[in-house]
């Protein structure tokens, strides 16, 4: 009966992400065989030929990539790839801080003063739109392949409208699914284009002689699936088959860095990964280095193949992450006290805030609210995360003018804000975001009622099993969320050393549920214990003890 239920409720499941019942078994059982030819995505065949041109006459090669988990990712793809191919190459990354995200002025200064022989720039997560810096290092005798996931900039009329005519850089390949691609890579990360380009190269190395080493694509998979889950992708198509491939054979293939590191912050690794494990585990703890110290530092540890260096590398980087969540709570809790209720948008001004955390409170702000995008800015600088059916890169278009520079996609992005305007910029956004609802006929996007309603009989470890031949589980492929009506909380306490958390026992059952970060709400549940609720949640599955099925709690009516 179980297996029945499980059965019509993926079915169900699968038809609401408008999978066609033709599809269903290959999107259940994603498989390496079908993923795209790099060939097909274009501009990868030119930038393999002009990087084994400069691989063959032994030219010096930089490799300028980005300080987040996926510009991390994508610059150990190709070093790890060039490498192999014993090229003359250097990682470089901006300064967060000092020099801003991608190809600023003065990090371009940097690289040339750093490392002046350098004859090709490769930029991976960055380059599609630092127009005049590739013009700058072509006047100085270097070639650039720029490969990229980021929207250009497209022209402006006199009125500032956009012509959508794009203004692309002036180099020796451009790889950018936003600029040309098939649908089912238009979505990659910077990752898996570096990926696919990874591939293009050593295939065509093989061919011309310059490569009869063993195949290196598995560490390679792995970075790029990471990368794909911790820069919000969807998880469909191409992208899907990376994330699904990269996790399953993640112990087999996993960089020795990234194992060292999953080894640190699992504590009890569980018996199968899954998109977890590397959007809440391993993603953030990449991240963390590039917020509160150096990019450099995880970058290092994901390219390391000694296992003693990797693990001192992952102690490190474990310590940067804890850093940041001591300064993500703080600048959490200042930024829930600036919400403005009511409003169609909400731009959370911290200036004391710290520059490298605001864009994991603005998802956070974004989790709490669910209904508005959330623009988080500390010092002058900004990131945005807005909810499914919304631009942020649309917006940041529309705020031009009191920006210096911003970027990004439609489910989050970067931004720096003109001195003195932050009202200004928060009057822009408001104006916007207001004309966009009322377009759609709507001010609030919030997400409404579970995919499905169950019984607390129905949450078994058999149905559990089912619902992950969903996974992996994302943007596009959310994680299924159930409901049980008119639950009656046995027992409600907090959970964690701080109290941050919420540990429920659902009365008639075994079951308990872990509210994360909702430990405000233990007072209100204990006065109202003895009265029904609705409970929306996720399924986990526990290996601590015996197996055994917990809830994760998305919301409690």
């Amino acid at each position: 009966m179980i297996r029945r239920v499980a059965g019509e409720i993926i079915t169900r499941l699968l038809k609401a992400r408008g999978i066609a019942e033709a599809d269903f078994a290959a999107f259940l059982h994603p498989s390496l065989q079908n993923l795209e030819k790099p060939e097909n995505l274009p501009g990868v065949v030119e930038a393999a030929d002009v990087i084994l041109s400069a691989v063959a006459a032994g030219r010096e090669i930089v490799v300028f990539g980005d300080y987040d988990c996926d510009g991390v990712c994508a610059t150990a793809i190709i070093v790890k790839t060039l490498s192999a191919l014993e090229a003359k190459v250097t990682a470089f990354i901006p300064e967060r801080f000092a020099e801003g995200y991608g190809m600023s002025d003065a990090s371009v200064a940097r690289l040339c003063r750093e490392y002046p022989e350098t004859g090709l720039v490769v930029t991976v997560d960055n380059g599609i739109n630092s127009i005049e810096q590739i013009a700058h290092l072509k006047s100085l005798g270097i070639e650039v392949v720029v490969t990229d996931h980021h929207l250009p900039t497209c022209e402006t009329s006199v009125d500032g409208e956009s012509s959508g005519k794009m203004v692309l850089p002036d180099c020796a390949a451009l790889v950018c699914p936003k600029v040309a691609s098939p649908e089912n890579l238009s979505t990659l990360c910077g990752a898996g284009v570096a990926f696919l380009l990874a591939q293009r190269i050593i295939t065509e190395a093989k061919r011309r002689g310059l490569y009869s080493g063993p195949n290196i694509g598995g560490p390679l998979l792995v970075l790029a699936g990471m990368a794909t889950v911790t820069d919000i992708m969807p998880l469909l198509g191409t992208n899907r088959i990376l994330v699904a491939e990269s996790l399953k054979r993640f112990r087999d293939w996993a960089p020795v860095g990234l194992k060292e590191l999953y080894t640190r912050a699992a504590r009890i690794g569980s018996e199968r990964l899954t998109s977890r494990d590397f959007g809440f585990l391993l993603g953030p703890r990449i991240n963390a280095a590039g917020r509160m110290a150096s990019s450099m530092e995880a970058l290092e540890l994901v390219l390391s193949e000694d296992r003693e260096i990797s693990r001192e590398l992952a102690r490190i980087v474990d310590v940067h992450n804890a850093e940041r969540r001591a300064v993500e709570q703080k600048m959490s809790d200042d930024a829930m006290a600036a919400v403005v209720e009511g409003a169609s948008a909400q731009v959370i001004n911290l200036p004391d805030g710290h520059t490298g955390v605001s864009g994991i409170v603005a998802a956070r702000l974004l989790n709490r609210l669910g209904s508005v995008p959330v623009f988080v800015i500390a010092g002058g600088h900004g990131s945005a995360r807005a909810p499914e059916g919304f631009n942020v890169r649309d917006a940041l278009d529309a705020c031009s003018s009191v920006l210096v520079r911003y970027g990004g996609h439609a489910a989050a992005g970067g931004f720096t804000v003109k001195e003195g305007m932050v009202d200004e910029f928060r009057r822009k956004v408001c104006d916007y975001c207001s004309r966009v609802f009322a377009d759609k006929g709507q001010a609030d996007t919030a997400n409404g009622g579970p995919d499905v309603w169950i019984s607390t009989s129905d949450v078994t470890l058999a149905l559990a099993d089912e619902i992950a031949l969903l996974e992996p589980f994302g943007e596009a492929n959310e994680e299924p969320v159930f409901g049980i009506k008119d639950v009656i909380f046995s027992d409600v306490r907090p959970l964690g050393s701080d109290g941050r958390h919420l540990m429920l026992s659902l009365q008639g059952s075994r079951l308990k549920g872990i509210f994360w970060n909702r430990g405000d709400l233990v007072e209100k549940l204990r006065l109202s214990s003895s009265a029904p609720h609705d409970i929306h949640f996720c399924l986990n599955v526990s290996d601590y003890g015996e197996r055994h099925v917990e809830l994760r709690v998305v919301s409690i009516d």
